[in-house]
């Protein structure tokens, strides 16, 4: 690890301010992810700008929306009350994740930007388009049990790891940035990028900008959603397949559902194809299953991970099953 200057910023536009004037710098909260990042060689930076102390820890609700500070904890949020009876999907999608000890000091910001588990990434000694563009992809041809069947390209193939973003992205959330151009909010739908041939973009952040917050719409729906996670031990790994699902019925018909799906894309995947395919119709076994053959249907699996196509129709139907009633 190469040597790194440390500030405590007092207030966003401080933090900021300080990130500008040192162009290989970066945010830190708790460090989960990035201390190891750094210490392994996957990423490097001159200067790391403390942002535990600028008041952006808050949860807290009004009539239209829930508002997640980014320095509030993954537990803090997990945990609270109200997260947990209007929006069981997102304290589950948390619980989910990680271990008690990370989930105590990661932030929310944080986790929305932790980077991909994939081994060639964080393995300097591989090549990796997205740490080093022009490199080269190994996980193609390689050891991709792991990576992604939806969303991929010819430079990268790589999953998205947050189960949060999951999440967030089921529910619309609105990422707000506050950077060197001022404030700006930005959908999810759209905050996170497509690999295409330019895999080390991950995000629409600009350059310097801080993730200040996370709006949540107070919905019905909301309140009728559940997270499943399906991964190879019981704690502390990340998802082979997940899925937040929202659903709405009245009598047997879909009246509303939201679906996002973790471990298959290259960045948190929502079809809303698939919740049109299911919108108006009874919750049937075959309603469920056409929707599961339309979410792969432009799937691209390798040998390695071709057994996420039917995993993840599975806990699709799990699910879809579970909040319909219909088991």
């Amino acid at each position: 690890m190469r040597t790194f200057g440390y500030t405590v910023a007092g207030s966003p536009a401080e933090a900021v301010r300080v990130a500008a004037s040192t162009p290989a710098s970066t945010f830190v909260a708790g460090g989960t992810d990035l201390l190891n990042l750094m210490r392994d060689g996957a990423e490097a930076h001159d200067q790391l700008v403390d942002v535990n102390h600028l008041g952006l820890d808050e949860v807290a609700f009004d009539s239209r929306r829930l508002r997640v500070g980014a320095a509030a904890r993954m537990r803090q949020v997990a945990e609270h009350s109200r997260v947990r009876r209007e929006f069981p999907m997102l304290s589950e999608a948390l619980l989910a994740s990680a271990s008690p000890q990370v989930r105590n000091m990661a932030s929310i910001g944080g986790n929305l930007l932790q980077r991909t588990r994939c081994g060639y990434f964080r393995d300097p000694a591989s090549p990796c388009n997205k740490r080093e563009p022009g490199s080269g992809c190994p996980a193609i041809n390689g050891h991709h049990r792991g990576h992604a069947i939806l969303g991929g390209s010819d430079a990268c193939i790589a999953t998205h790891p947050s189960d949060l973003a999951v999440a967030l992205t089921a529910l619309d959330a609105t990422v707000h940035l506050l950077g060197p151009g001022g404030e700006r909010a930005v959908p999810i739908a759209g905050f996170y990028l497509l690999p295409g041939a330019t895999p080390d973009q991950e995000t629409a952040m600009r350059p310097g900008e801080l993730i200040t917050r996370v709006d949540v719409p107070r919905t019905a729906l909301a309140g009728r959603s559940r997270y499943l996670k399906l991964r190879d031990r019981a704690t502390f790994e990340f998802a082979v397949v997940s899925v937040a699902a929202a659903l709405r019925t009245s009598g047997r018909v879909v009246r509303d559902v939201r679906l996002a799906f973790g471990g298959v894309g290259t960045r948190p995947w929502r079809d809303t194809r698939v919740e049109a395919a299911l919108r108006g119709r009874p919750l049937t076994a075959q309603a469920i299953a056409e929707a599961g053959r339309l979410l792969v249907a432009d799937a691209a699996p390798r040998e390695g991970n071709r057994f996420k196509v039917e995993l993840v129709q599975r806990a699709l139907t799990s699910i879809l099953n579970e909040l319909g009633g219909l088991r």
